[in-house]
């Protein structure tokens, strides 16, 4: 397994396929884009393939989850996910997108074996999805969203950041689409990932302000501790239910005492943290020809060391090299 000294158990993988992303979002990455990945650096799909099969193999992964940048700017998605899911034990999986590119590949994704996905969606307003993403994309991925609804992609959910001055009022108007669209809507702080460091904790808008936000307009039942389990998320029912609302508040609430996640850079590398300032290279293991048990050790060697919290709350904190589109989520 993989344990660490403080007795969690990661079974939930984190696999970066790209650091490409099509967007530009305000809250992640400079308008100019980033200096991506030189192909070489990158894993190849046998290479990624091979260390998902020693994690669900040898380590006790049961859950598998692409990310990126935008997973589906890479050719070999596809494929991947079809190998993946051929694995024996399967484990479930599922894949986090910014949506643009689901409506071409929705059903091919489901005809794979991908279980679900998660769509980032920040706000309904085209003027104002323009300003965030630098992009003007808002109808692609809202087609998207129904397209990965329609092929069985399910539950699909929506991932959303709240911008001071751009959407911090959108609360209630995503949460009353959500409902009547079938998505699942979690709202997620805002975290110093951003490629910019510009990231400040007095000008974010907090797990209790969105709450307050959506009260106005719904009422929330919070679902026990039992329901939440490892899942990032607190969960509401909404208006008595059936549908429910996410809060994934690492910044206000951290849940890093029941965290079960361990990540797979695009690149190789190993994080037992998404705010880790080290690494572990499993690139050049699998370069030197290290056998599956071998690159297994340095996997729960790396895991072993993970610190017992994000260090969030420590004045002291130093936000990682790395950006969120370099790490994956």
């Amino acid at each position: 397994m993989l344990i660490d000294t403080y007795g969690r158990v990661a079974t939930d993988l984190r696999v970066s396929l790209t650091d490409r992303c099509n967007l530009r979002c305000t809250y992640c990455m400079p308008e100019e884009g980033l200096s991506w990945l030189a192909k070489p650096d990158l894993l190849t799909d046998d290479e990624i393939v091979r260390l998902i099969r020693i994690a669900v193999t040898l380590l006790g992964v049961t859950d598998v989850r692409f990310t990126g940048g935008e997973p589906l700017l890479r050719p070999g998605a596809v494929g991947i996910v079809a190998r993946c899911a051929a694995l024996s034990p399967r484990p479930r999986t599922s894949l986090t997108t910014n949506g643009i590119g689901l409506q071409r590949t929705a059903t091919a994704l489901r005809a794979a074996g991908l279980d679900r996905v998660n769509v980032s969606l920040d706000t309904l307003r085209p003027d104002v999805f323009k300003t965030l993403t630098r992009r003007d994309r808002l109808p692609d991925v809202l087609a998207g969203l129904a397209a990965a609804r329609d092929a069985g992609l399910t539950p699909v959910k929506v991932n959303t950041v709240l911008m001071p001055g751009h959407n911090d009022d959108e609360a209630p108007d995503l949460l009353a689409w959500a409902v009547a669209e079938g998505y699942e809507l979690r709202f997620i702080e805002q975290m110093p990932l951003d490629a910019q460091h510009g990231w400040q904790r007095d000008g974010m808008i907090t797990a209790g302000d969105i709450l307050a936000s959506l009260r106005t307009r719904f009422t929330l039942t919070p679902e026990t501790d039992d329901e939440r389990g490892s899942a990032p998320a607190e969960r509401w029912i909404v208006d008595g239910g059936p549908h429910r609302v996410g809060v994934i508040a690492s910044v206000t609430r951290p849940f890093c005492g029941a965290c079960d996640r361990t990540r797979l850079t695009a690149d190789g590398q190993v994080r037992n943290c998404l705010f880790a300032r080290e690494e572990t290279d499993l690139r050049a293991a699998l370069r030197s020809d290290a056998s599956d048990e071998e690159i297994a050790a340095l996997w729960r060697r790396a895991m072993w060391g993970k610190k017992a919290g994000s260090g969030l709350d420590d004045p002291a904190f130093l936000q990682p090299d790395r950006p969120m589109s370099a790490i994956g989520g």
